[in-house]
């Protein structure tokens, strides 16, 4: 397993990685809420048609382990980096980082990959929400160079996301990410149908982290689609909720 129980007041999975003391992750699942079917239950996500309360009752309840409320951001699978330590007007944005204890990342997910990451020395993390398009177009190479220190000092957290079993994508997705990479075509393999994909959306995150210097790279293996259980799926489901990836530094 990739993740350990973290305990019911957490609402969520702690990573399993050897990120230093200083710095602190959850992954939240879709269990232990007050949102209604299709929401069911800990839908954080207030852009999906969700009970308004119920998501508020939701963040309240997550925030009652976190050091501050989180930087959530009005994601639209670009590449834009905020910086969650800093007031922000504007908060159309698919990653943040914090250079300061106590600042919040936060990206929201059911289906796209979200990314946890950190410096060995624990003075810099940061969350990306890396959809097929935004990691196409640079959603990591922004956000490691928004973190501002060496890809060799970082190492990464894959959360939950939609399997490579799953993940069926048209040609343009592969077009896409072998006209930035020709090694990127071993992450597709043919579908059934003619012009169809299958596509693993981690190696493809893996490729980009790599060639960013970032070579320890933790988590991955836990499809969204096929654990209705404990994650949220878009593709699976179309009407659901959202999960949350978020990290900082303690303060």
């Amino acid at each position: 397993m990739s993740v350990t129980e973290h305990g019911p007041a957490s609402h969520g999975l702690i990573p399993d990685w050897p990120a230093p003391a200083r710095v602190r992750a959850l992954q939240t699942t879709r269990l232990g809420g007050v949102s209604a079917p299709p929401y069911a239950s800990f839908n954080l996500g207030d852009h999906v048609g969700d009970d308004p309360q119920a998501v508020a009752s939701n963040r309240a309840a997550l925030a009652t382990g976190l050091p501050a409320t989180p930087l959530w951001l009005t994601q639209v699978h670009g590449t834009t980096v905020l910086d969650a330590g800093q007031p922000q007007a504007d908060r159309t944005a698919d990653a943040s980082v914090a250079h300061a204890p106590g600042a919040v990342c936060a990206i929201m997910t059911a289906d796209c990959l979200p990314v946890l990451l950190c410096n060995d020395e624990g003075t810099v993390v940061g969350a990306a929400h890396a959809g097929w398009r935004g990691l196409c177009n640079g959603v990591l190479e922004a956000t490691v160079a928004a973190m501002d220190v060496p890809g060799e000092s970082l190492m990464a957290w894959l959360g939950p996301t939609i399997g490579r079993d799953a993940f069926e994508v048209g040609s343009d997705v592969l077009d896409a990410f072998t006209a930035h990479d020709a090694n990127a075509a071993r992450a597709f393999r043919p579908a059934a149908s003619a012009g169809k994909y299958w596509a693993d959306i981690e190696l493809l995150a893996r490729q980009r982290l790599a060639a960013l210097g970032v070579s320890r790279v933790y988590g991955g293996g836990l499809c969204t689609v096929s654990d209705a259980e404990r994650w949220f799926s878009y593709r699976r489901d179309r009407t659901t909720g959202r999960m949350a990836s978020l990290i900082w530094l303690q303060p």
